[in-house]
């Protein structure tokens, strides 16, 4: 792990959207929390738009006296409930069906493999949407999985065809379309728009590295005219 890494503007921008995603998810938001949110400013685009609808619909709870109880209870309608919430907001339950599964087993092994540990006097999975895009954050900060000072974009893309990929954007559509959802609505738009920014970026790295590939096959003269 590098104490300091040489990131852009670009990756430090990813890294606060996983950041918003993370400190959403993991636990109902404090009226501090809401404030923060509240001043948030998107642009004209789909994802921009997205951003400002949530942050009018946070500052209306920053500024109720009852603002924090009403999030703090669509919170746990969501996620927690008596028996369940309404989602089920871990990798395992949404790739298979079970908890505690093979997904969570093979995200263990990558984060073993990053120097990362699950907090003290955390019980739940580490499959938890919260603290998967929290990693995601951390690789696109590099604050884990560096590589000579700089984020590993290899790296980031293969955490995130793993771990994200195959899962997350349909956890975001449920979470736009569920009928507890006012204040984590547009954070579910968010969320599917966001991640379908990063997997067009990755397939560009994907796409580039692969006609670099081939330049150098040809420069090396692997492929010969007949």
């Amino acid at each position: 792990m590098a104490e300091t890494a040489i990131i852009d503007d670009a990756d430090r921008l990813r890294a606060q959207a996983y950041g918003l995603l993370a400190h959403l998810l993991a636990r109902p938001p404090s009226r501090d929390l809401l404030a923060t949110v509240g001043a948030l400013d998107g642009d004209g685009s789909p994802l921009g738009r997205a951003i400002s609808d949530l942050a009018a619909r946070a500052r209306t709870l920053a500024d109720a006296p009852d603002g924090e109880h009403r999030a703090e209870r669509e919170y746990h309608e969501l996620f927690l409930g008596v028996t369940r919430g309404e989602l089920v907001p871990f990798a395992s339950y949404y790739r298979t069906g079970f908890l505690i599964d093979r997904p969570l087993a093979r995200l263990r092994e990558d984060m073993q493999a990053l120097g990362i540990e699950r907090a003290p006097g955390v019980s739940e999975p580490e499959d938890h949407i919260a603290a998967i895009v929290e990693i995601m954050g951390a690789l696109a900060a590099g604050t884990v999985g560096t590589t000579d000072g700089e984020p590993d974009l290899p790296r980031q893309k293969r955490f995130f065809e793993r771990h994200l990929a195959p899962w997350a954007g349909r956890f975001f559509q449920d979470l736009e379309e569920a009928s507890a959802a006012h204040l984590y609505r547009p954070l579910g738009t968010f969320g599917r728009l966001f991640l379908d920014i990063e997997t067009n970026a990755f397939a560009m790295i994907a796409d580039a590295s692969s006609a670099s590939a081939r330049g150098a096959d040809q420069r090396e003269g692997t492929f010969h005219a007949p």
